[in-house]
């Protein structure tokens, strides 16, 4: 594995405030929240979530992206079930029961019907796709001539080597420098030997002092944890300016 399946980290974090901009669309039986920037433009980014899906934090992120520029997309890649917040905060997500009902076989068909809704109906030339945790598997999988232009991940889990290995465009990561569980240093390090045969453009950041989840679900009330989400988020568009 180049990163390890999600674990009791995933199921943690904190609520951030704001009311999202965006709508909720019902594309091809998948519900679908878009927000859109203020001109027009042929560049979005497919928003991969972690296991809350669509939820305030992360429609405020995509509400970010569009203020950055992009048409932002985000699927319901669970059809309704992902992990709630209410769980998360009671103790009673269950992951291991979970993760069974959401493989890639159930989350490739949804990422398809939104990739080409994103190509054929919004008109969208280039796609970068962004993935939380979860979605950072994805992000992986996609990155291929006509699915995703270019990638970022945000303390990815789940991914193999082989589908790392097998990415054909830029791909840049975010990471929590000593705590993550999930995408460790050793795996880290293989990452990076794993990227180098790939022969893309790639880069992978690392922030002290927080924790897996930092850049979707980081406590804004704490200063270093405010700070690298903020600057995760940097990175995301800058990779994607330097490489759409």
């Amino acid at each position: 594995m180049a990163s390890n399946p999600p674990a009791a980290c995933c199921a943690s974090g904190f609520k951030h405030e704001g009311t999202p901009l965006g709508e909720v669309k019902n594309v091809d039986g998948v519900n679908t929240y878009i927000t859109s920037p203020k001109d027009k433009s042929d560049k979005a980014v497919l928003f991969l979530t972690d296991i809350f899906g669509i939820f305030p934090n992360a429609q405020l992120l995509a509400d970010e992206f569009a203020n950055n520029g992009f048409l932002t997309v985000i699927p319901d890649l669970f059809d309704g079930d992902q992990i709630s917040v209410k769980d998360m905060e009671s103790g009673k997500a269950d992951l291991p029961a979970w993760l069974p009902k959401h493989q890639p076989g159930n989350i490739d068909p949804i990422i398809e019907k939104t990739i080409k809704y994103m190509r054929e109906t919004l008109n969208v030339k280039k796609i970068a796709a962004v993935g939380y945790c979860f979605g950072g598997k994805y992000v992986t999988r996609y990155l291929k001539p006509g699915q995703i232009d270019v990638g970022y991940s945000a303390h990815p889990s789940f991914i193999t080597h082989e589908e790392l290995g097998a990415i054909k465009g830029p791909f840049s990561i975010a990471a929590a420098a000593e705590t993550d569980s999930i995408f460790t240093t050793q795996l880290r390090h293989e990452s990076e030997e794993t990227l180098i045969k790939a022969g893309q453009p790639w880069q992978i950041n690392l922030f002290s002092g927080v924790a897996h989840g930092f850049a979707v679900r980081g406590d804004l009330n704490d200063k270093t944890q405010k700070w690298a989400k903020e600057q995760a988020f940097c990175q995301a568009v800058v990779w994607f300016n330097q490489h759409l």
